[in-house]
């Protein structure tokens, strides 16, 4: 069989989970376009990875031997066109396109009494139009009988409040929503559809002092690591993946949130 294709979104500091999913997948034999908004994470109080982007492709290409398996496109996702243009890429660069991670994602934390409409309008922009338009996209670039996997990523919003990010928890549960609505429509076509909610992951965001609180909270005492997302993901589009679909994973390491 040809090599697999896949696109990975949300891509931009080495800890993350997506680049933790590129790592893996690379070692598995894929061909990916990876895809990004480096500038999103350099606003934020953790700030940004000054050589995330170079930095990973170079250690990608250590692993494939070849720089033009691995290929970087960084795409704002607010633009109702960049969806699009993204499929467009990865199979007009790889020829194909088997997979789709879907692990971008706009966070703010902003709590009742202080919402702003502009900032609700962007969490659903990204979080759930892009994600649909994606969804959109890939399927109707997929062109083999069986195989393709459609990955999304949640928070758990469903399983406790999240007080202080209600657009975040809002926009999440849309995306769990089309889980259960696309899984139905693209398993006909070949392609399964998951959600993975990785719990509280460590990807250097979290000051010290939230790490120690949040890490009682877990059975083992340490919150997750990027590369526990990454296995999951990694099996889910893997043959071995191909009964499972419509599904919302929890997979949070006995993460408790009333402890």
């Amino acid at each position: 069989m040809d090599e697999r294709v896949a696109l990975i979104t949300g891509v931009s500091r080495r800890v993350g989970i997506a680049a933790a999913i590129a790592r893996r997948f690379a070692a598995a034999g894929y061909r990916l376009q990876l895809t990004g908004l480096p500038g999103y994470d350099d606003a934020q109080p953790y700030g940004g990875d000054p050589d995330g982007i170079l930095g990973l492709l170079a250690e990608l290409e250590q692993v494939t031997g070849d720089p033009d398996v691995v290929r970087y496109r960084a795409a704002d996702l607010t633009s109702p066109t960049a969806p699009a243009e993204l499929v467009e890429t990865a199979v007009r660069t790889h020829g194909r396109l088997d997979v789709l991670v879907a692990v971008h994602a706009h966070s703010t934390h902003t709590p009742l009494g202080k919402l702003d409409a502009a900032e609700i309008d962007r969490h659903l922009v990204v979080n759930v139009r892009a994600t649909l338009l994606l969804a959109e996209a890939f399927a109707a670039a997929f062109e083999a009988d069986s195989g393709g996997r459609l990955v999304l990523f949640s928070s758990g919003q469903r399983l406790g409040p999240m007080p202080t990010e209600l657009a975040y928890a809002a926009s999440k549960a849309g995306v769990e929503n089309l889980t259960r609505q696309l899984s139905p429509l693209l398993m006909p076509s070949g392609i399964t559809v998951n959600c993975v909610n990785p719990g509280p992951t460590d990807t250097g965001y979290a000051s010290t002092a939230d790490l120690a609180t949040v890490g009682q909270l877990f059975p083992g005492g340490e919150w997750g690591r990027p590369d526990d997302a990454a296995r999951l993901v990694e099996w889910l589009c893997s043959p071995d993946g191909r009964w499972i679909t419509g599904q919302v994973i929890d997979s949070e390491g006995g993460f408790d949130r009333y402890a």
